[in-house]
């Protein structure tokens, strides 16, 4: 039952969403911390409304978010949606139905391989974004321009390039790569989202961003992690 593992007082943070690929993923906006005011099901759960520097943010009824709530017996996470909103005894309740189930949650770390690959990308445009979170789709424009950059170490997590230019934190991308095997060369569309930006300190105006995959599914992900270990044997041979 959710009472085994959560309950009144729970901390939790809430990471807003957006849908990527019938998959919900971490959106721009940042995220908010709260605790659980009460649970009425196993499915359904009463949040205090969050704060900022002392002023209610009032989240909006239908968003969907990512929770994660910190317990005795470590940190777990699910998804849910705003379905109502009131206050009682001057206290501002959200209203979430979990739309998954609760999970333990266990942060993956990739090995980095480090390379010089090609890559291209852009920002996502706002309307894209708007269309990805309705339809859980991503058709990329081919006519809209691409930047070069460089990618300098790659995982099945994510990925580290450098431009002349930078991205702003928590921005969504379209990344577009190549990766080439002894038996395919495949090019690989994925939306990554922006972790960390920060200038090269002997190269001004060339700058180095972290990116994490938002989009990427297992195949995908076991077929870079296979890239990454054929070019690592191959290394050692030489």
């Amino acid at each position: 039952m959710l009472t085994d593992y959560i309950g009144p007082g729970t901390k939790l943070d809430l990471q807003p969403m957006v849908k990527l690929n019938n998959a919900v993923v971490g959106g721009k906006k940042k995220n908010h911390e709260s605790r659980i005011y009460d649970i009425l099901s196993d499915d359904r759960i009463e949040i205090m409304m969050p704060t900022e520097k002392g002023k209610l943010v009032l989240l909006q009824v239908d968003d969907e978010y990512d929770l994660y709530f910190y317990t005795p017996k470590g940190l777990y996470q699910c998804f849910a949606r705003i379905i109502d909103r009131y206050r009682s005894n001057n206290i501002y309740i959200l209203v979430m139905d979990l739309t998954s189930n609760l999970r333990k949650y266990q942060r993956r770390e990739y090995y980095r391989f480090s390379c010089a690959l090609d890559m291209w990308q852009r920002l996502l445009k706002e309307e894209e974004i708007d269309t990805i979170s309705r339809n859980g789709m991503l058709v990329p424009d081919p006519a809209l321009p691409l930047k070069h950059s460089v990618i300098v170490d790659i995982s099945g997590g994510g990925l580290r390039f450098v431009g002349n230019y930078h991205y702003e934190e928590d921005s969504l991308i379209c990344c577009i790569y190549h990766l080439i095997t002894h038996d395919s060369d495949k090019e690989y569309r994925l939306i990554g989202k922006v972790i960390k930006v920060q200038e090269l300190p002997n190269k001004p105006g060339q700058y180095e961003h972290r990116v994490q995959y938002v989009n990427i599914n297992e195949e995908e992900r076991e077929e870079i992690i296979h890239f990454i270990f054929e070019e690592e044997r191959r290394n050692r041979k030489r």
